[in-house]
């Protein structure tokens, strides 16, 4: 299981890294974007995103699932559990409001949108953060079992 928590590790602190560059610039830039260009930017901010945060999503929910039904030695029990709250949350806010916003801004863009994108971006921010923090204790937890 070690590997594993290593793996969802290294998965979790991608997110986190795209998350806090999606929150603090590309966001931002895209709510100031003139309604003209806005179209374009977001389809290709839907579909480059995708390309970069498809394999660490898909890495990250398995290893999680794995980490639910089998335990690394010496981890908190309830970290894990931890770990997967914030992860449905992250990808809760991600199916709730940042895919319909994105939706949105691919179609009739506003810069209302735009500005909604970044507000409602901080759960999503603050979980992921959160996660990259809970790994680095259970990773902590599991070098001291040895």
């Amino acid at each position: 299981m070690g590997t594993v928590l290593i793996v969802n590790t290294a998965a979790t602190c991608v997110m986190t890294g795209v998350i806090w560059f999606v929150q603090r610039v590309h966001y931002p830039l895209l709510a100031i974007v003139g309604t003209e260009r806005a179209i374009i930017v977001a389809q290709q901010h839907q579909r480059r995103t995708g390309q970069v945060v498809a394999l660490p999503m898909a890495a990250e929910g398995v290893t999680t699932l794995l980490l639910l039904l089998n335990q690394p030695d010496g981890v908190s029990m309830i970290l894990p559990w931890i770990r997967a709250v914030l992860l449905a949350v992250a990808l809760g806010c991600t199916v709730a409001l940042s895919v319909p916003l994105h939706s949105r801004m691919a179609t009739t863009p506003s810069i209302d949108t735009g500005a909604r994108l970044v507000r409602t971006n901080w759960p999503r921010t603050v979980a992921w953060t959160l996660r990259a923090g809970v790994c680095v204790a259970m990773l902590l937890q599991m070098s001291n079992s040895f």
